[in-house]
């Protein structure tokens, strides 16, 4: 099962005008559960570190954090870089478009990425599971922060993390539901370590996607992508089904948010230089 595709049709449908791509924005804020993560630990971070800050956004696709960070930071300066140069080129004439100065995108390969002392903050959200060198990439991204520096990274475990299974099938004959991936995901340990070797004083990973998201991602996530992948026909269903189905996987994420998971298909890892 692939939902690149996938993405890139909404993101055509939703970049039609610059209303549409913010209510885009909106909806990842509202249905993906590790955005709900994500902007937890950011404000959790800013708690300790008001004012003005130098933010990496390394490997940012369309820009949705970048989005949330710019308007809601003001006095934050961001960069947005990924390997893809079509999805800098749509966020840096995005950006552009709607005035929101204080965040730009770069094209850039992560395992060769290095601007020494220069970031606060680093966020990795979804993509060092697609990486082979990741240790390297961890370096860089230690080597790019400042003295104190905090690393946020979300990623899949190495508990069924998105349904993803390591060459494509699992065991027991079921289909991958994301067959882009190079690691099926990482364990607290191993990734904690990675860090530590990667030049990380201290480290801080935890459980996300619990009994409770794990639910909610199959209702407001994984049903609706292997219905469009049957057809786009349920572009017009899609909205029906999320109010039947919202309500209870809405109640799911501010579980799974604020309560601790003993396991859990995804991790948020968090590093400080």
């Amino acid at each position: 099962m692939q939902y690149d595709p996938i993405k890139r049709k909404l993101g055509k449908v939703f970049n039609a005008t610059p209303a549409l791509r913010k209510l885009f924005y909106r909806l990842l804020d509202v249905l993906l559960l590790r955005s709900w993560h994500i902007r937890r630990a950011i404000k959790q971070w800013v708690k300790d570190n008001e004012g003005p800050k130098k933010i990496l956004d390394a490997g940012s696709g369309f820009g949705q954090y970048d989005y949330y960070m710019a308007t809601k930071f003001k006095d934050w300066t961001i960069k947005g870089i990924d390997v893809k140069d079509e999805q800098i080129a749509d966020c840096n004439q995005f950006f552009s478009r709607i005035g929101l100065n204080n965040a730009i995108f770069e094209v850039a390969d992560l395992t060769k990425f290095d601007e020494p002392q220069t970031y606060d903050m680093v966020l990795c959200v979804d993509v060092m599971e697609h990486i082979e060198e990741d240790e390297l990439v961890l370096k860089n991204f230690c080597s790019s922060l400042k003295a104190g520096g905090f690393l946020l990274i979300s990623t899949p475990s190495d508990q069924g993390g998105s349904d993803v299974h390591h060459d494509h099938e699992h065991e027991d004959g079921s289909q991958s539901f994301i067959d882009e991936h190079v690691r099926d995901g990482y364990g607290i340990e191993e990734i904690a370590a990675k860090m530590k070797r990667a030049g990380f004083s201290k480290t801080d990973v935890h459980y996300q996607y619990g009994k409770p998201g794990k639910i909610a991602w199959r209702l407001s996530m994984k049903y609706p992508i292997i219905m469009l992948n049957t057809s786009y026909i349920f572009f017009i269903i899609l909205p029906f089904y999320y109010l039947l189905t919202y309500p209870v996987a809405f109640i799911l994420n501010i579980i799974d948010v604020n309560k601790p998971h003993k396991t859990g298909t995804g991790l948020i890892a968090k590093a400080w230089k």
